[in-house]
C-alpha cells in the first residue's frame, strides 16, 4: 500500500496549495490512501464543515486534527457525522468525535490514529497508554497502521516512535509546521519522521504573519496572529507499506516551494 500524508494545512493559502498540487501528487506517486492534517485549515485555527468536505472532494481519505480541534465552534455540529475526520484520541472518553478510523481502499484496510503529546501542550490523557489500548482494537483488523502524533517536543515524538516501533507502520509528527530531515525506518519496521511540515505561507513564521510574531517576541505583549499572505509551500511524506506485515518499505519527504520545485 502507498500512503501520502500531507502536513498541517494552514488557512486559505494552504487550502489553495493543497487543491492545486494534490492532483499532481496523485499522478506522480499514485497513492492508495491520502491523509491530511487539517487542524489549521480555517483561518489558521480549526476546521469547518465546508473545508472538510472540500478536502474529501479533492482526494483526502481522512483528516486528522490536533490542539486547535475545537477553535472553530462549528465543529461540534458535524464531527460526530464524519467518521474520517479524527481528533486526538487521548481527549477524555466522552469528547465528541473519534480518535481513529479504518479506511478501506482497493480491498485493503488501513487504520489511521490521531494522538496528541503533553509536553508544552494541554495535559490530556497519557498518549502512550492510550495507544496500547487502541492497538488492541485495530491490530486484529489490519496490520497497516498510521499514527499522526501531534506534539511539540521532539523528545516526546521520538519516544512515541520507539515505543511503537514494530507495532505500527508509521509514526508521523505534526504541529510544529517545520519539516524535519530525520526520516528513517526504525529497526522494527516502523517509518518515522519528527515533523511532516505544513502547507501554507512560505514567507511566514509557522504560517503566521511575521510582523505580528516578531512584535510578540520584542514586546512580550498580547498580539493577534493572522495567517500570512504571499508565496506558499507544501510539505508531505510518501510511504510504501508491506500489505501483509504492515512494515514500512520506504519513506520519502516531499517539499514544494519556490526553492524546491515540484518535478
Amino acid at each position: 500500500m502507498k500512503v501520502l500524508f500531507v502536513g498541517d494545512v494552514v488557512g486559505s493559502s494552504g487550502r489553495e496549495m493543497l487543491k492545486s498540487y494534490l492532483p499532481r501528487l496523485k499522478s506522480k506517486y499514485n497513492p492508495d490512501v491520502i491523509l491530511v492534517n487539517g487542524e489549521n485549515a480555517a483561518g489558521g485555527r480549526g476546521i469547518n464543515k465546508k473545508i472538510a468536505h472540500n478536502f474529501f472532494e479533492w482526494g483526502a481519505d481522512a483528516i486528522s486534527l490536533g490542539n486547535h480541534t475545537w477553535d472553530n465552534k462549528e465543529i461540534f455540529d458535524f464531527i460526530d457525522d464524519e467518521p474520517n475526520l479524527i481528533r486526538p484520541a487521548n481527549y477524555p472518553h466522552d469528547t465528541p468525535g473519534r480518535g481513529y478510523t479504518i479506511i478501506e481502499k482497493n480491498r485493503k484496510k488501513l487504520a489511521f490514529i490521531n494522538a496528541m503529546g503533553r509536553t508544552f501542550l494541554p495535559p490530556l490523557d497519557d498518549p502512550f497508554r492510550m495507544m496500547e489500548s487502541i492497538l488492541e482494537e485495530v491490530r486484529p483488523i489490519t496490520p497497516l497502521i498510521i499514527v499522526d502524533f501531534h506534539a511539540e517536543a521532539t523528545s516526546e515524538k521520538q519516544a512515541m516512535g520507539w515505543f511503537l516501533d514494530g507495532k505500527v507502520s508509521a509514526v508521523l509528527g505534526t504541529h510544529t509546521h517545520v519539516q524535519t530531515a530525520d526520516e528513517r525506518i526504525l529497526p522494527g519496521g516502523t517509518a518515522y519522521l519528527t515533523d511532516v511540515g505544513m502547507v501554507g505561507p512560505y514567507d511566514s513564521i509557522l504560517g503566521m504573519d511575521r510582523d505580528a510574531v516578531l512584535r510578540r517576541f520584542l514586546t512580550q505583549l498580547p498580539v493577534r496572529f493572522e495567517v500570512a499572505k504571499g508565496r506558499a509551500q507544501l510539505n508531505a511524506v510518501m510511504l510504501e507499506l508491506d500489505d501483509k506485515q504492515g512494515k514500512a518499505l520506504s519513506i520519502k519527504r516531499i517539499r514544494i516551494d519556490d526553492d524546491h520545485l515540484f518535478m
